[in-house]
């Protein structure tokens, strides 16, 4: 019976390893080929794609056409499963791969029918551009002809790869419109729903302007005037037909957080700040953090007009040419810009409508359901009421590939032309100069509108859709500075025309503007301090408050007090007592605001847009301290926010060390570990962890330049002077692979855990493809 039990364990481990032996060579089957020689239809002269020791592309080619075509191959190479979860993420395609659990999400993207508005967008383009979207999906469909195993996210989800399409890579644009900027539709809305349900005053009182701003021309909005309005304490008639009576909720029924940041900082200095005169750039764009990273490190080299070009930067898999970079005369970088491109139209009774029937594939089957589609966009009903979507993503100008004519740049004025024929989602694009030259402007697809909208509009309200052409430029400003961070830095005289899309709060761009105050003289190691700045500027009057409050019930609060005196005033891996202030903030604005929100949320509406600018109406509060909105059962403010706190830290400890209730848990290098996953991870058991990047503590956090949070921070770090390329930083959070066995997997990610600077050139080369153009025969 032993000597059974000793065979069955060997044959099982004998088993175990002959399956492991076979996924791993399956997995070889699918490493792309690095070295040698091919020929190929799709060039016209012979081009070469090398890559150095971090996997990045370095590609030679005599124009720029050719050199689409061998990024389209590396892209291919390296990233076709995050180009094709890019496409299907615009498309409504998500199901096929992981079956109903995505199809709400699919449901709400073919709502802007982007399948159909990327081959308007492709016949309106250039021939020129068409050209290089042509020539990059060659060289991406002839690098997938070379495998001969599909990479294993294919093989885990049991389909089958697709050839990439010109007008996919509109769709790559269009999946960046619902990244960036996808929570402006929201935030349109929920102001619309908030003014509705709650009235005018309510309105203006939760989305009043703060005192954190930071405009590039010192423009401030003037802070609120006007007293709290009592608590709502019914609903308005007009929702549902009825009077409902509204709740002040506890705490515990909303548990709305702030959406991240989707933006980014950028920052800049002209020559008489610098060493060398030249200006000096900053850009970390802040988007979700998994594996594969989003961005691709590549440098362009081809001709123009007889003249050497050489571009080095990110690309994004998906699209020829760079997204963020330098050619040496000129450096660029981009931040969500949130100007208004939105408008909900509020149908008339009787405006006529066509209903359109879209089929969502599955892994077995396919779902169909209906789009109600007005002249003036696509219909969502809210509160028996219907709202047409008017979206600068839905109309012919939002997508083209203008973006790469930045490699022909010699100078800041000309980057600024090319800036304003660009289109992509609407960015504050920063620009410097190798003579010295800084400047800003809204650059991307922008709408034409005499006034922006905030809520809904009447059909009679509509203009024609035309991209603007009257914006803002702010050229070698006065402090020789620039600072974008995601919040208003237009004029506050430009707001009526060019609105408010969802402006971050303002405490990250004032901190960063602060920063370049300080000094007289920067480098690039002194812009990368500014970027992992984690001072707490933000929660330092939360901090206050908190401590003054538990201070007078010292005999509870006795171990809390200690973390707050010792917190650090910043968000450092080993501060417990940063974690408790923002959760004692977080926990505070769900009390005050729940009933508001939470009933928002059931109309269908997304609350957490409002959460973004609700600062000043707490802290209006906090100070007025108005009887009407204490929740039940509550006496007094001093109670209403240490209740709070107890709430805070029992969910903290609850969720961190459910058995010991040790505080010590609750530092934030552990509360906010930053997580770099692959998305297929977690469902591959045994080795799926290995699709990760290791943990690493915490760090930075939202209000704050370094801003991280487990799945979500700085994409890229990138500090650049034109003309000083050796001393240029780009570092990003992952490899240049998308494949586990590749070199180049996780090559780069620990500069970005340790914070060290990854050169931008490429360095030593370690491998060769050459293309040879193929003669017909």
């Amino acid at each position: 019976m032993l000597n059974w039990i000793k065979w069955l364990l060997a044959g099982t481990l004998i088993l175990l390893l002959a399956i492991g032996a076979a996924l791993y060579f399956t997995l070889t089957l699918s490493l792309p080929t690095l070295d040698g020689n091919s020929h190929t239809f799709h060039v016209e002269n012979n081009t070469s794609l090398q890559r150095d020791a971090l996997g990045q592309a370095v590609i030679h080619a005599d124009d720029l056409a050719d050199a689409a075509y061998a990024l389209g191959f590396a892209h291919a190479q390296d990233r076709f499963f995050q180009m094709d979860l890019q496409r299907r993420s615009a498309s409504g395609g998500l199901s096929q791969w992981v079956g109903k659990r995505a199809l709400e999400l699919d449901k709400r993207v073919s709502f802007h029918q982007f399948e159909q508005r990327a081959l308007v967008v492709f016949n309106n383009l250039p021939e020129r551009q068409k050209d290089l979207l042509v020539r990059y999906a060659h060289g991406v469909n002839d690098a997938l002809d070379e495998f001969t195993t599909p990479p294993f996210e294919y093989l885990a989800a049991g389909v089958d790869i697709q050839q990439w399409r010109p007008t996919d890579s509109i769709l790559v644009i269009y999946s960046m419109y619902l990244d960036l900027q996808g929570s402006q539709i929201d935030i349109d809305m929920a102001r619309q729903a908030l003014v509705e349900t709650f009235g005018e005053d309510i309105y203006r009182f939760i989305t009043q302007p703060s005192h954190h701003q930071a405009a590039l021309d010192g423009s401030e909005i003037p802070p609120s005037t006007q007293p709290v309005p009592p608590y709502p304490e019914y609903l308005n008639a007009k929702v549902d037909g009825a009077l409902q009576h509204l709740a002040k909720l506890a705490n515990s029924t909303y548990n709305g957080t702030e959406l991240p940041d989707i933006g980014s900082n950028n920052w800049a200095v002209t020559g008489k700040l610098t060493q060398t005169g030249a200006g000096l750039l900053a850009n970390d764009m802040h988007l979700g953090l998994r594996v594969p990273i989003i961005w691709y490190r590549a440098q362009l080299n081809y001709q123009e007009a007889g003249e050497d070009i050489q571009v080095t930067g990110v690309s994004l898999p998906g699209l020829p040419g760079i997204v963020v970079g330098t050619n040496n005369h000129i450096a660029w970088g981009f931040t969500n810009a949130n100007l208004d491109n939105v408008d909900w139209v509020e149908l008339d009774e009787n405006t006529p409508t066509q209903t359109y029937i879209q089929k969502i594939a599955l892994p077995d089957s396919e779902y169909t359901h209906t789009i109600e589609v007005s002249k003036f966009g696509p219909v969502k009903a809210i509160n028996g009421k219907r709202y047409a979507l008017n979206w600068v993503a839905h109309h012919p100008f939002a997508a083209n590939l203008s973006i790469v004519n930045f490699g022909g740049a010699k100078h800041v004025k000309d980057a600024i032309a090319i800036g304003k024929t660009i289109a992509i989602p609407t960015q504050n694009m920063v620009v410097v100069d190798a003579q010295g030259s800084a400047a800003w402007l809204p650059a991307g697809a922008v709408m034409q509108r005499d006034k922006a909208s905030f809520t809904a509009i009447s059909e009679q309200d509509v203009v024609p859709a035309e991209k603007a052409k009257r914006l803002p430029v702010v050229s070698n400003p006065s402090s020789e500075r620039i600072w974008t961070a995601n919040a208003r830095v237009i004029s506050a005289s430009d707001i009526p025309r060019l609105g408010d899309g969802g402006y971050a709060l303002g405490a990250r761009g004032k901190q960063i503007r602060d920063r370049l105050f300080e000094k007289d003289s920067f480098t690039e190691n002194d812009f990368y301090a500014i970027q992992l700045d984690n001072h707490a500027a933000f929660l330092t009057p939360w901090h206050d408050l908190l401590l003054g409050l538990l201070t007078l019930q010292n005999v509870e609060f006795k171990p809390d007090i200690a973390y707050l005196n010792t917190w650090g005033e910043c968000a450092c891996a080993d501060s417990v007592g940063y974690t408790l202030v923002k959760h004692f903030r977080r926990e505070v604005v769900q009390t005050l605001f729940g009933g508001i929100l939470g009933t928002l949320d059931q109309q269908g509406i997304n609350s957490r847009t409002l959460l973004r600018g609700i600062e000043p109406a707490v802290w209006q509060l906090i100070y007025s301290q108005p009887e009407s909105w204490l929740p039940d059962n509550t006496e007094s403010y001093d109670e209403l926010l240490v209740d709070a706190y107890r709430r805070a830290k029992h969910k903290l400890l609850d969720k961190y060390s459910p058995v010991d209730a040790d505080m010590d848990l609750l530092r934030w290098g552990n509360v906010n570990t930053l997580t770099v996953e692959h998305p297929f991870a977690a469902n591959i058991p045994v080795v799926g962890k290995y699709l990760n990047m290791a943990k690493v503590d915490g760090f930075g956090d939202t209000y704050m330049p370094a801003v991280q949070a487990p799945t979500f921070g700085a994409s890229e770090r990138f500090f650049v002077s034109p003309g000083h390329l050796d001393n240029a930083i780009l570092t990003l959070p992952g490899g240049q692979s998308g494949h586990p066995l590749s070199n180049y997997f996780t090559q780069g990610f620990n500069d970005y855990a340790t914070h060290a600077a990854t050169p931008l050139l490429p360095g030593e080369i370690e491998h060769t493809r050459l293309f040879y153009k193929k003669e017909n025969e």
